[in-house]
């Protein structure tokens, strides 16, 4: 080969090399939202008792691929770290996803199905949408799917904190994805 063709050849190898490793990448993703794009209303919380709920509290769809090949279960939480005025907020804390799983269905996370629920700020064990205070600007709501080597039987009602207290050691890889949402 050339003197003048090897680069040439090593930089093209290199390249291909690089996008096949890319398509690996395990990823989440919403047909409802770009990453860091604007979470349309509907996906707002609903609560009579809090006047920032302005929405439906539908959950949005999800979809994931690439996890790493040993998985045995999945965990989703959803967190808002401007919340409560910078202490944050967890908006859903779900896990014992079975490994079988690619995502989740418009509402089933607010429906509660396909995981079990842990506990979220706001004390539930399902889908809690963004009701943040009007002039607080828009927060990021940051999903977060966690790979695991934990069989799916963790006890419901897991905080965030007890959760990730529960997969240190047992991670494997996570995806992330951020939708902001504002009054």
């Amino acid at each position: 080969m050339s003197f003048f063709l090897r680069p040439v050849v090593s930089s093209a190898l290199l390249f291909f090399a690089g996008a096949a490793c890319a398509s690996d990448i395990f990823i989440l993703q919403s047909s409802a939202f770009a990453d860091n794009a604007m979470l349309d209303q509907q996906y707002a919380g609903n609560d009579a008792k809090n006047a920032n709920c302005t929405g439906k509290n539908s959950s949005p769809p999800l979809v994931w691929s690439n996890p790493p090949p040993q998985t045995k279960s999945f965990a989703l939480v959803v967190h808002d770290p401007e919340g409560n005025k910078g202490l944050g907020v967890d908006h859903l804390v779900a896990y014992n996803i079975p490994p079988s799983a690619t995502g989740f269905a418009p509402d089933a996370l607010k429906n509660g199905q396909g995981f079990t629920g842990g506990k979220n700020t706001p004390g539930t064990a399902s889908w809690y949408g963004p009701c943040p205070p009007p002039g607080t600007g828009a927060h990021h709501y940051t999903f977060t799917l966690i790979a695991t080597d934990l069989a799916p039987d963790l006890p419901a009602g897991l905080s965030r904190d007890a959760l990730f207290d529960k997969l240190k050691g047992h991670q494997l890889a996570a995806a992330g994805l951020i939708g902001r949402f504002g009054q």
